[in-house]
């Protein structure tokens, strides 16, 4: 079958095994549903380190991940593009957040009531179906496979490959008996685009974290995060929540049809991302999941410490 078997085929998954052959791998993908499926279809994907700690190692994959969807972009990767950020933040403070160090040029600037600053950056977004695909053809033109495929015990594929890879997302936890992994359901509004080339955060939103990230043709407004819930039908009242938020931060999208939403269930972990790799009977298995809703932000990067253990652990 090859060097490599990853599970998983959302956006970490596949960044790992598109890096790990161009480090010379024969890399097969598991996925055990088709792509349309994948919460990486429903995320915003825009970059910035939501709901993870400051810790070192996020850090140094945030900032490896920015700097490279800045380089597709320059190169015209489909589906990747930049977006001027404006972020609110309603709590005051003398220093740049933890995150800044990752991005380049954070600014911070005076903002009017009920605000204290606004943040001002440049954001990597990434429309998700255009992306994936991008992603999937790069593997398959490099030579890997992509195939239907559930796995029941990740030991079984030892068989196949001395090198395993558990970046199932949700599925990783049960996978390898992790369960510390939770669901945290996400829904979001997609409206027709009135125009807009800006994102707009306000984080501090005591009725809900609100974002509006503008595509080539829409616009997604968000957002929820509700650890725990794991329905996938959308909640009218959160729809409805999302709007109001939405429209009250950018007044523009009062007029904006609603074209549709999505529920998600991102893979959450207690502790942050699991990226480390265990010596079994069989071979090498290496973890990458845990991501939460911050996959895109941290996918690169990611990526790279997989390489490095598998290199370090064969």
């Amino acid at each position: 079958m090859g060097d490599v078997i990853v599970v998983g085929a959302g956006i970490v998954g596949l960044t790992t095994a598109v890096r790990l052959q161009e480090r010379g791998a024969r890399v097969t993908v598991f996925t055990a549903d088709p792509p349309e499926r994948l919460v990486s279809t429903v995320a915003a994907a825009v970059w910035y380190p939501t709901h993870t700690d400051p810790d070192p190692r996020v850090l140094a994959w945030a900032a490896t991940t920015y700097q490279e969807f800045r380089r597709q972009a320059a190169d015209g990767v489909p589906g990747v593009l930049l977006r001027r950020t404006r972020m609110f933040q309603r709590q005051a403070a003398d220093d740049l957040p933890w995150w800044a160090a990752a991005a380049d040029d954070v600014q911070a600037v005076d903002a009017s009531a009920p605000y204290a600053r606004e943040l001002r950056f440049v954001a990597p977004l990434a429309e998700m179906t255009t992306y994936l695909e991008w992603l999937r053809d790069r593997l398959v033109a490099g030579g890997g496979q992509l195939v239907e495929r559930r796995v029941e015990a990740l030991d079984d594929l030892f068989a196949e490959a001395p090198v395993v890879v558990n970046a199932a997302g949700l599925a990783a936890g049960a996978l390898c008996g992790d369960h510390t992994v939770f669901p945290a359901r996400g829904q979001v509004v997609l409206v027709a685009n009135p125009g807009l080339d800006v994102s707009f955060r306000d984080e501090e939103n005591p009725a809900g974290t609100t974002y509006v990230h503008p595509r080539s043709r829409d616009v997604v407004l968000g957002g929820s995060f509700e650890p725990g819930r794991a329905d996938l039908v959308p909640d009218p009242a959160v729809r409805a929540g999302i709007l109001a938020r939405a429209i009250a931060l950018v007044p523009e999208l009062a007029v904006a049809p609603v074209v549709g939403e999505r529920v998600g269930l991102r893979p959450a972990r207690q502790g942050g991302p699991r990226v480390e790799a265990e010596h079994r009977a069989g071979g090498l298995l290496v973890h990458a999941y845990g991501h939460a809703g911050a996959g895109m932000t941290l996918s690169w990067g990611s990526a790279d410490e997989v390489c490095a253990l598998v290199e370090a652990g064969r």
